[in-house]
């Protein structure tokens, strides 16, 4: 069964390279993934290594926990698997994503966004916001200079 390792504590420029050489030194079997910043690509400091054996883990710990990479010292501990009701695939933002369907119906909700039809005394809401702009006009025009 294959183990997850957080590996945190990461410089925010790295090569890739030399950590998985130094995953390669402990032992065959270990695949980083480093976590990205959505936005800007860069490297958010953390990532997680999978690890084919547990004995390897361990191993991996032991050795690299508190080891200087970088000018910081890692921090390398077992991923704690998250509760979907904290995070997970239920707190994806993506349109459709971690979208189970759900034994409770959504409750219909029917709003009005906009409507064409005027109420007395009212202004017209296709024309609030020009009118807010005139009444400000109107304001500054009547302050006395």
């Amino acid at each position: 069964m294959s183990v997850r390792l957080y590996v945190g504590n990461l410089p925010q420029s790295f090569d890739a390279k030399e950590l998985e050489a130094l995953f390669a030194a402990v032992g065959e079997g270990v695949r980083f993934k480093a976590v990205q910043d959505r936005e800007t690509g860069a490297s958010r400091g953390f990532g997680f290594a999978n690890v084919e054996e547990e004995a390897l883990a361990d191993q991996v710990i032991e050795q690299l926990n508190g080891r200087d990479f970088g000018g910081n010292n890692l921090r390398i501990e077992r991923s704690e698997r998250r509760d979907p009701r904290s995070g997970g695939a239920g707190n994806d933002r993506r349109p459709g994503a971690g979208a189970a369907p759900s034994a409770v119906a959504r409750k219909s909700i029917n709003k009005v966004v906009h409507s064409d039809t005027i109420v007395e005394g009212a202004p017209d809401p296709r024309w609030s916001g020009e009118l807010a702009k005139l009444k400000a006009l109107l304001a500054d025009q009547k302050a006395p200079a």
